[in-house]
C-alpha cells in the first residue's frame, strides 16, 4: 500500500469550506464587492443585506454613504454585471 504525499491543512479546509457558503445574492455580492467597487471603497463599505433587488451597504462614515448615493448607478451596473443582469436594482447606504 503506496502513502500519498501529504497536502497542506490550508488546501484541505479550502476544500471543506467552500461548500459552506450560503448561495444567496448576498453571498455573492461580496464575493465580488471588492472587484466591483475597488479596495478604498472595500475598506470603508461593506454590503450588509439583500432584499428584492435592494442592496444595503453599510459605511464606516456617511461621507463613505454620501460617495457610495453618487456611485451608485455605477456600483449596480458592475455588480449587475458579476451577478446577472437586473440581480441589483437599488443601492441603499447607511452609516454603522
Amino acid at each position: 500500500m503506496r502513502r500519498t504525499a501529504p497536502r497542506l491543512l490550508s488546501a484541505a479546509l479550502g476544500n471543506l469550506t467552500s461548500g459552506l457558503a450560503p448561495a444567496t445574492t448576498l453571498a455573492r455580492v461580496q464575493e465580488i464587492w471588492e472587484r466591483t467597487a475597488g479596495p478604498a471603497i472595500a475598506l470603508a463599505a461593506s454590503p450588509t443585506a439583500e432584499h428584492n433587488g435592494v442592496l444595503t451597504v453599510t459605511c464606516e462614515a456617511s461621507v463613505w454613504a454620501q460617495e457610495l448615493d453618487l456611485m451608485a448607478e455605477q456600483l449596480i451596473t458592475g455588480l449587475n454585471s458579476g451577478l446577472g443582469a437586473g440581480q441589483i436594482r437599488e443601492l441603499r447606504c447607511r452609516t454603522g
